[in-house]
């Protein structure tokens, strides 16, 4: 009987199933390769799979929408597994197609390696680095589709690391082991994509109560606004790093170490990577949540302002009873000024 773990045996499956007549060759390839990009595995030669979440089924209607405007029939469908053995086979293919991805990247890192033992002119010098840094994005790529933890993973992210160091390169994901000072960010504008999810959403929570109390949220080009803040955006400080979501670099950078804000983290990461390395209770409900706000909310600020609201009260539902009130001393504790702070902020909104 194969063997699959308590959170890969409820998963839920989305499933994409789709029709293009065959003179439609460049819709074809174009679904397909999308299909790729967000890790997609075709079963059984009828439709391709995704663990459900709400990012999910936003990228599966999106390819929907591309194949019925090509002239195509498509439609989506969520369904469960009827048994152990048929979710962990799915969970098999799954992990199989990272697999080989991984391989390559392994290959393709051993590769380099090799050439950076050969050589120390500049040039080659130069070549290894840009070379390290396209491995390096493709590995994040790589990561965020690998849904049920490939173990090749380990040996690719060990590769990196020993090119890292022969190289001289210190990476992004290495930063953020670097302690923010919460002083140099406040009061600022903090940018992000539009159509805000759960990870952004979090986040956007996160800055707001424990960071930035009187931040400021734009949708916009980084390039274009200098002055703001990146976050959850290509090659941000504050975004991916390896295996962390945006919500879980912010508590690293800033020693977020709240209880309740960790809880939440697990929730963030699972439903953000499509993965099931947690299994939270409430994982499933607020993905659900955040799938509805993003349906019924139209204007990216009125999107985002349902998210924090959502994760405000999530958090206050987290926090022990005991650590709601006053501090023996009399005084307001720490997480009452925050709670007012939060409070205020909700008010100017």
């Amino acid at each position: 009987m194969p063997v699959t773990t308590p959170a890969e045996r409820g998963t839920e499956w989305l499933l994409l199933l789709f029709f293009l007549p065959a003179k439609h060759t460049h819709a074809r390839v174009q679904a397909w390769r999308r299909l790729q990009r967000i890790g997609a595995v075709l079963l059984k030669n009828s439709g391709y799979a995704l663990p459900h979440s709400p990012e999910s089924r936003e990228d599966f209607e999106w390819i929907k929408r591309e194949i019925v405007a090509s002239g195509g029939e498509a439609m989506v469908l969520a369904a469960r597994a009827p048994d152990q053995a048929t979710t962990a086979e799915i969970v098999r293919a799954f992990r199989a197609t990272r697999s080989r991805d991984f391989q390559a990247l392994a290959a393709a890192a051993s590769q380099l390696l090799k050439k950076a033992s050969a050589g120390n002119a500049r040039t080659t010098r130069r070549a290894l680095t840009q070379g390290l840094r396209r491995l390096r994005e493709r590995f994040e790529e790589t990561v965020r589709r690998d849904f049920f933890g490939a173990p090749e993973r380990e040996e690719v992210e060990a590769l990196l690391i020993t090119l890292d160091q022969r190289t001289g390169r210190t990476h992004t994901m290495a930063s953020t082991n670097a302690r923010a000072d919460i002083a140099d960010y406040r009061g600022k504008v903090w940018l992000t994509r539009p159509r805000p999810g759960v990870d952004r959403m979090s986040s956007a929570w996160l800055i707001r109560r424990f960071i930035d109390p009187d931040a400021t949220f734009v949708f916009a080009d980084p390039a274009k606004t200098p002055n703001a803040i990146p976050f959850d955006t290509f090659e941000a400080e504050f975004g991916h790093h390896g295996t962390h979501c945006t919500f879980e670099t912010f508590c690293e950078r800033f020693r977020i170490n709240d209880p309740a804000v960790r809880h939440i983290g697990r929730i963030v990461h699972d439903l953000d990577l499509k993965a099931m390395t947690y299994g939270e209770p409430e994982t499933a409900t607020i993905g659900r949540l955040v799938e509805g706000f993003r349906q019924a909310q139209h204007d990216d600020e009125a999107l985002l302002r349902s998210g924090t609201d959502m994760f405000e009260a999530l958090y206050q539902s987290l926090v022990p009873v005991a650590g709601t009130g006053s501090s023996r001393s009399g005084k307001p504790s720490k997480r009452d000024s925050r709670t007012r702070a939060a409070r205020r902020v909700s008010k100017r909104r």
